[in-house]
């Protein structure tokens, strides 16, 4: 299994904050969120998602619900419980970060 804060701080612009506290890392790109997980033991990880694609993803994987303290409609909540598919985990970090680089004005971008 992928580990979450080393494939999140290695994406283009990635930075780590803690605006929540220090047991709770929160991965920006341009400023905003595009993921939320536990800095010592990482149990889930909170990430941006395509209203489409939460659905499917809920309906579809046991460790995977609709955001936890997110917006129920734009966030999943992942249980790193090493239940997913392989390759999956990284897919769904990837398309959280693009889909804030994606909306980020050209100045901002990575």
């Amino acid at each position: 299994m992928t580990d979450v804060h080393e494939f999140c701080s290695a994406l283009p612009g990635a930075v780590l904050t803690f605006p929540f506290g220090e047991e709770t890392a929160v991965y920006r790109v341009g400023g905003k969120i595009f993921a939320l997980t536990g800095v010592d033991r990482a149990t889930s990880i909170n990430l941006k998602a395509e209203p489409a694609d939460v659905t499917g993803l809920v309906d579809t994987y046991d460790s995977i619900t609709r955001g936890y303290h997110m917006n129920k409609k734009h966030w999943v909540t992942v249980q790193l419980d090493g239940s997913l598919p392989e390759g999956l985990l990284e897919e769904l970090i990837e398309d959280s970060y693009d889909l804030i680089v994606d909306k980020l004005p050209a100045r901002d971008k990575p």
